[in-house]
């Protein structure tokens, strides 16, 4: 298969990225990948889309060999034609106006996209998740009205997570106990995001860690236990969480399975969906990781059934 691959920035490369355990095992497939940076896309004189890209048709020795090649740019560079990729994975998170534009141009010229880029400004927006039913999930409210998010915040014993609607990093998020300090989570949450602020109750179960899940194609794929750093509120990597084993079980199997119609309605093909407690606090489709940790513990190479799993839709 031709692959195209929509990276963020390829200075910012890095082993563990579920990106990178991608791309190795499709090259390992026998798959070239062509790499694409977010400002790399063109439209021709004759309509046609093009894209300088990254160029690699066979597999280096390592995932540090190929993050290495990306960061150092020693990939050669060449303009290929989009529509001639079998598939388009995008990888790229927050998703920018224009790779979103093309992507739904590659898409209308046959190539096959990936996550469908038709519902991401939908999914990746919290507010989805708050709208599907049978889905276990905390007390969630989505606003920009101070006055609700303070009703809900009152009625909410444990306190709440204030969050902005649409954003990454787990920036701007907030835990309130009352109504102390809510103005200005809110208002922390409104310069993170787009305007909207999910206002959640807080699950004490928290405390005992965050579980990453991978969803592939209406499967668990696998996952790991992010345990938060002391004093820290979020669950990140990047904010100094640990990666822990966790044994998945029938209970994570469940929520999947009552995530999997909204999921493929939508056109998604793989997702990430941390879970509290029991509860699905977040889905994320743009960039979702995990291949790496979840691997890792398992002993397995994960990265390799989601090519498997993309040769098997090319099939289709």
């Amino acid at each position: 298969m031709r692959v195209g691959i929509v990276i963020s920035n390829a200075a910012a490369t890095n082993p563990t990225h579920s990106t990178v355990h991608l791309a190795l095992a499709a090259l390992q497939a026998g798959h070239v990948l062509r790499f694409i940076e977010p400002w790399d896309f063109e439209v021709e004189t004759d309509g046609r889309i093009q894209a300088r890209a990254h160029c690699i048709d066979s597999a280096p020795q390592s995932r540090e060999d190929l993050a290495r090649m990306l960061v150092e740019r020693q990939l050669p560079r060449r303009n290929i034609e989009v529509d001639r990729l079998d598939i388009l994975l995008l990888r790229v998170n927050p998703l920018h106006d224009a790779v979103h534009s093309f992507a739904l141009l590659a898409e209308q010229a046959g190539v096959r996209v990936l996550n469908s880029p038709a519902s991401l400004p939908r999914t990746n927006h919290k507010g989805w998740l708050a709208t599907l039913p049978g889905v276990p999930r905390p007390a969630t409210l989505v606003t920009r009205s101070r006055s609700a998010a303070e009703r809900f915040a009152v009625a909410c014993t444990t306190g709440v997570v204030v969050k902005p609607a649409r954003s990454c990093g787990g920036r701007g998020v907030s835990l309130i106990r009352g109504l102390r300090g809510l103005e200005a989570a809110m208002e922390a949450a409104f310069k993170a995001g787009d305007g909207y602020v999910v206002v959640q109750a807080y699950l004490p179960e928290a405390a005992d860690g965050e579980k990453r899940l991978l969803w592939l194609d209406g499967r668990l794929l696998g996952g790991y236990l992010r345990q938060r750093a002391p004093g820290e509120l979020r669950h990140n990597l990047k904010a100094g969480a640990t990666p822990q084993f966790c044994a998945l079980t029938a209970k994570d199997q469940q929520i999947l399975d009552s995530l999997t119609p909204h999921l493929r309605r939508e056109g998604i093909w793989f997702a990430g969906v941390d879970v509290i407690g029991g509860s699905v606090v977040e889905v994320n489709v743009l960039n979702p990781g995990g291949l790496h940790y979840s691997g890792l513990f398992a002993g397995q190479d994960l990265a390799a059934d989601l090519i498997h799993s993309l040769s098997n839709r090319m099939e289709r």
